[in-house]
């Protein structure tokens, strides 16, 4: 197999949720697997524009902070975007948050919260940035938008009340946008992670009892890293994955099949 299958030379790509955790791993993998530049957004300025310096040991790592549950934001990181660029190739949508309450208690401003940032915030981006994803896309080179969706968002049990349902609305929308968006030779798929080390799961990590039972109840028996989601997401966006779209590939050790 040539080396190129799974190249990203050449691409310019867009993280939202870049600084830390997951959309920080993604990046470390796009600039391994060559991508010419990567601009990340977060909502938190100092350590976004932190982490893009640390990302710029490996690469050209741009910072536009601010806080995209806000469309005006959206708007000012797509007319900044445009500023620097004529076209992008990758579009990963991974900013979220999550919110837990017991049932009875959950408050309108928790399912407010979770479901601009998670599932209205990446569909106004990407109709946003459409314009830049269409440019230089074609039937040999195809751009790439990838959802992060949850496997909460597949499965029945969970006490997530507001998170899961945003993250099955984020699968469904993967689903529209693929159809629509095959025209324009810009493939949409979404990648629903399990059990990452993150701050968003330092509640169960921190939690022996619950981080053993979960060990016990996992098909391979741990919670991802980030080599897992590095792999899925370079195939994703690069050649390897020219023929996939509107796909919600779980990366979770097996969870959701139990």
């Amino acid at each position: 197999m040539p080396n190129t299958i799974f190249s990203m030379a050449g691409k310019v790509c867009l993280i939202t949720g870049g600084s830390r955790g997951l959309g920080y791993a993604i990046a470390e993998a796009f600039f391994e697997a060559g991508a010419k530049r990567v601009y990340i957004t977060a909502r938190k300025a100092e350590a976004c524009e932190e982490a893009a310096k640390q990302l710029s040991k490996l690469g050209e790592c741009i910072a536009i902070p601010g806080d995209l549950s806000d469309v005006s934001e959206i708007d000012r990181l797509v007319s900044e975007l445009k500023q620097r660029e004529t076209s992008i190739d990758v579009l990963v949508n991974n900013a979220g948050v999550g919110w837990l309450a017991p049932l009875g208690e959950f408050p309108e401003k928790g399912w407010d919260k979770v479901m601009d940032l998670n599932v209205k915030t990446p569909f106004f981006l990407t109709q946003a940035l459409r314009p830049l994803l269409i440019n230089t896309a074609s039937s040999e080179a195809t751009a790439s938008v990838i959802n992060i969706g949850s496997i909460a968002g597949i499965m029945g049990r969970t006490d997530t009340f507001s998170y899961a349902p945003a993250k099955a609305a984020v699968h469904q929308m993967t689903r529209n946008m693929a159809v629509e968006m095959a025209g324009d030779h810009i493939r949409v798929n979404a990648i629903a992670p399990g059990r990452f080390f993150t701050d968003m799961t330092k509640y169960a990590s921190e939690n022996s009892a619950m981080y053993e039972a979960e060990i016990k109840a996992i098909p391979l028996h741990r919670w991802g890293s980030d080599p897992d989601i590095k792999g899925i997401a370079v195939m994703l966006a690069s050649p390897a994955g020219a023929f996939v779209t509107g796909q919600i590939l779980a990366v979770d050790g097996g969870t959701s099949l139990v």
